[in-house]
């Protein structure tokens, strides 16, 4: 019997239930696969993890320290997540109450996949860098983000060095510099001048203390170094000068090499204690202990700031202070340039420094 013209027309007009579904699934699927990236580079809920709580304890609970390992004391920080990297590994920031410096700001974070997925590093502690920008270095800390245009974060770079035996799997402590921006001129030299916020007890021992609460790190200070562009290069210099019984080597890229800011003034006594040509010096005077100074400055830079680096390693440069300059051909004044050619500077300054240690 001939289909009747009615039935026909609803075939039409009325797929059957199973079809639609099919059909509203596909399309949910579709428009999902097309929105994902868009909505997850906008984080936007639920497409992002972005400030969701990040643990760095390993998976199987861990094992037994080592002998030169310090297990976390804790309390345990409240991270939140930033940037998950393609490897899985997350770069997380807390509000850190600095109990010895009564100063209150942010600190970037990251470990390498080798402290919580590597079971020969289980019981080993894991060597520390605390990173410091340059400029403002208020309420930000640009070694957290990516630079240049192959887009090549520290810790990718940290976690390829590595791999190419080239670095030491740091953990990264990334603060901020500063307690305030220096549109005025005004910036802090990560001391702690007289009436100002205490941003040097912040650098040396707050941000070191928050790493020994939620890691497991090296005793000795031969897990212990800085790094740091321009001022933040400076305060990495004088950080390990003025506590090298805590940090053993830094890496300072186009740094200043005297203190000069203008809180400064009427501190005279002061500023000189944290002359970091001052305090090699007294080092030299003590005959110790050993610490290493990498420096990188582009030959595109101020000739001034060359010229300060070269004359403080003539000058000092010898005994127990060891330093290594390079030269970045057509380099300038900027993170980009130093980062992209940090593999060396950092390797002769892993070679210097300690762990992490594979068990048996």
């Amino acid at each position: 019997m001939p289909t009747s013209p009615t039935r026909t027309y609803r075939s039409r007009r009325h797929p059957s239930r199973a079809r639609r579904g099919l059909v509203a699934a596909a399309s949910v699927a579709t428009l999902g696969l097309i929105a994902w990236p868009v909505m997850s580079y906008y984080e936007i809920p639920p497409f992002t993890d972005k400030g969701d709580p990040v643990s760095y304890d390993r998976a199987d609970g861990g094992n037994a320290a080592d002998a030169k390992t310090a297990m976390p004391t804790g309390p345990k920080a409240d991270f939140k997540n930033v940037n998950t990297l393609g490897d899985g590994t997350k770069i997380s920031v807390v509000t850190l109450d600095g109990k010895k410096s009564g100063y209150r700001g942010k600190v970037w974070v990251w470990a390498p996949k080798e402290y919580t997925d590597d079971p020969k590093f289980a019981r080993s502690g894991f060597p520390v860098l605390v990173a410091l920008p340059g400029g403002p270095g208020f309420d930000s800390n640009y070694w957290m983000g990516k630079f240049g245009k192959d887009h090549v974060s520290l810790q990718e770079s940290v976690s390829k060095w590595y791999h190419e035996g080239a670095s030491k799997p740091f953990l990264l402590a990334m603060p901020v510099l500063n307690p305030g921006p220096d549109d005025k001129g005004i910036y802090w030299d990560g001391s702690d001048i007289p009436g100002q916020q205490k941003m040097g007890t912040w650098l040396t021992e707050d941000v070191p203390d928050l790493m020994k609460a939620n890691f497991r790190t090296i005793k000795s200070r031969d897990g212990w170094g800085f790094m740091g562009s321009s001022t933040g290069g400076f305060a990495s210099l004088k950080s390990v000068l003025k506590h090298p019984d805590k940090f053993k080597a830094a890496v300072a890229n186009g740094p200043d090499i005297v203190p000069d800011s203008p809180l400064w003034k009427g501190h005279e006594k002061e500023k000189a204690e944290n002359n970091p040509e001052v305090l090699a010096k007294d080092l030299i005077a003590r005959k110790g202990p050993d610490v290493y100074l990498a420096f990188q400055v582009g030959t595109k830079e101020n000739a001034a700031t060359m010229a300060g680096v070269k004359k403080f390693m003539s000058t000092y440069g010898k005994g127990p202070v060891h330093t290594k300059l390079w030269e970045i051909p057509g380099g300038t004044h900027n993170a980009a340039t130093y980062l992209s050619n940090m593999g060396e500077s950092l390797k002769w300054v892993s070679d210097q420094m300690a762990g992490p240690t594979p068990s048996s």
